[in-house]
């Protein structure tokens, strides 16, 4: 598990590393075994601030920066060896460009397939694999305070175990 502590480094390295005014804020640099997913506020339109006037700003951001965060992403990856999302919050909407879709195996009895089987044949999945990630979605919405006080109480667990004694063998 990723420490909040490497999350702060990653997001000061990348509020370092970025180009002045690429983003207004960054809001989030998220971390995992695999990916780091780093998102942040771009303005919003002042034209118009409905749904196209935002997918467009959210599209011109896009190829306007590609050059600039495929730098910064080239850079990261070779340095902590794991692949950079990118996304952008406009307003309400939020926006992840291309992230890592990452195979996570799993074995569940008969119960467990028969309700991801259940959401397939309702048409809410197309298949085993997006039905598992409807159900992880639907848990995350659902659950976020509780998640929260896991992943705090697995950071404690993780510095108490930083302080205790070197093992020998």
């Amino acid at each position: 598990m990723i420490t909040s502590d490497q999350e702060q480094k990653l997001r000061s390295w990348f509020a370092g590393r970025l180009p002045e005014g690429i983003y207004t804020e960054l809001t989030e640099v998220i971390v995992d075994r695999e990916e780091i997913t780093v998102v942040g506020r771009i303005p919003v339109p002042t034209l118009d601030s409905g749904e196209e006037a935002i997918e467009g700003r959210i599209s011109e951001f896009r190829e306007r920066t590609r050059e600039q965060r495929m730098d910064a992403a080239r850079e990261a990856e070779t340095r902590f060896r794991k692949k950079v999302a990118w996304g952008v919050q406009c307003g309400d909407t939020r926006t992840v460009f291309t992230n890592v879709s990452a195979p996570v195996m799993t074995r569940l009895r008969q119960p467990e397939r028969v309700v991801l089987d259940t959401l397939v044949a309702g048409g809410v999945a197309r298949s085993r694999s997006d039905a598992l990630a409807w159900c992880v979605k639907l848990v995350q919405r659902n659950a976020d305070s509780w998640l929260g006080d896991l992943r705090q109480s697995l950071e404690n667990v993780q510095k108490v175990r930083a302080q205790g004694p070197d093992k020998e063998e």
